[in-house]
């Protein structure tokens, strides 16, 4: 079976599918690898590296005679379109956003795997692709605060003087807000964090921050993952967090909820009360900011309270596309491991009673097996409900 590796077509992805070292892990499973022409340059990978390690490098992919496709953001309606029916993807498929694409990949029969669906177990760790590049975002938004704050993160004693570390505040106790503590801590920065899971308090110790306590009810959902506060709850978080926000230099915020708007937990006015000079990094920026007004890819400098001053507010966007190397690294890992969950002999064989392929199969055979994503699209276009069919009945 031949396994196709895409080049990344979005503007500012610099990601890849697969590298040199999976690429030997793909022809050991008996695959045929065809890359594109330059895919790997961004992560430092060239056409020679892909070529020793076993691949064929071609100027572009004839998607029609590939039998897997490999990505990593989500593919667009028209590629879905080219793809043979009977075809098989693996990569990032955003689902709830990209409901034309799922209806195209449903409509031409083509298998797809969402990596962002992939089971949060034991057994699945290694293909969580969601796992692996929030620890990549994680690290990154704490040097982007660090590079814009006008101070030191670490205590310095000098002869001139001591020099207090900076007061670091992550919202979001997940693996990227705990990979921001971590990163914070090591820089020598004074860190406190926050989330509503009941479970962080531990987390967070153990990367060395000190959790802050609000008395909120506690909201986690099945997999690990937080679920919305009700507004009245959120409203009262905000309270609460507003002067612990207020005393920061740095403020980090984490929090999203998997398929929905991210949770809004600081508003501008509690940004305003913060010191001139303090940096805010909104890593949720792109599934709508857990700061009020935040706007993806761009800097933004709020008036302090007074008017005396300006905080910096950032809307991180692809921030692991930023470090493509390690992100391709685990990127790929995942993108490899599942294909040899679902690989033998060189043919894909598919066993949807184990829960890692039934669980992380978007669309198979013409069905969408992924409910939500089915009940989306039934509701977007107005169809009854046994005219959109999910897995098992559900409708």
């Amino acid at each position: 079976m031949k396994a196709g590796i895409a080049h990344e077509a979005l503007d500012g992805e610099r990601r890849v599918a697969a590298t040199p070292e999976t690429v030997k892990q793909l022809t050991g499973l008996g695959l045929d690898v065809e890359i594109e022409s330059g895919a790997g340059v961004a992560s430092g990978h060239s056409d020679a590296d892909y070529q020793n390690a076993g691949a064929v490098v071609v100027p572009s992919l004839d998607l029609g005679t590939l039998d897997i496709y490999c990505h990593v953001r989500p593919m667009d309606p028209t590629t879905a379109g080219a793809l043979r029916r009977g075809a098989v993807t693996v990569g990032l498929g955003s689902p709830s956003s990209e409901l034309p694409t799922v209806r195209a990949l449903a409509a031409g029969g083509v298998t797809s795997f969402a990596l962002e669906l992939v089971p949060r177990i034991s057994r699945a760790q290694s293909m969580d692709a969601l796992t692996s590049q929030a620890l990549v975002a994680g690290y990154r938004c704490v040097l982007e605060a660090a590079m814009r704050l006008p101070r030191f993160f670490p205590l310095y004693m000098t002869a001139a003087g001591t020099i207090p570390p900076a007061r670091v505040l992550v919202l979001g106790a997940g693996v990227a807000g705990l990979q921001a503590i971590g990163t914070a801590k090591r820089l020598g920065a004074r860190v406190s964090a926050n989330d509503i899971r009941p479970a962080s308090a531990d987390e967070v110790a153990s990367m060395g921050g000190t959790f802050i306590k609000l008395d909120l009810e506690t909201a986690e959902a099945s997999g690990g993952y937080a679920r919305e506060l009700s507004a009245d709850r959120g409203a009262l978080q905000r309270a609460r967090l507003a002067p612990h926000v207020a005393q920061a230099d740095v403020l980090i915020t984490t929090a999203a909820v998997p398929g929905r708007r991210a949770p809004l937990l600081v508003s501008r006015e509690m940004v305003q009360g913060m010191r001139a000079g303090s940096v805010v990094v909104d890593l949720a920026a792109e599934s709508g900011g857990n700061v009020e007004g935040v706007i993806p890819g761009q800097d933004q400098h709020i008036p302090t309270a007074d008017g005396q001053g300006t905080i910096t507010l950032v809307g991180l966007k692809d921030p692991a596309s930023a470090m493509p190397a390690d992100a391709s690294r685990l990127f790929a890992k995942n993108v490899s491991n599942l294909l040899a969950l679902i690989t033998k002999d060189g043919v894909v064989a598919l066993d949807f009673d184990d829960e890692v392929v039934s669980g992380t199969c978007l669309t198979h055979d013409g069905v969408i097996r992924h409910a939500p994503t089915a009940e989306a699209l039934a509701a977007l276009a107005g169809e009854t409900a046994g005219e959109v069919h999910g897995p098992e009945g559900v409708h």
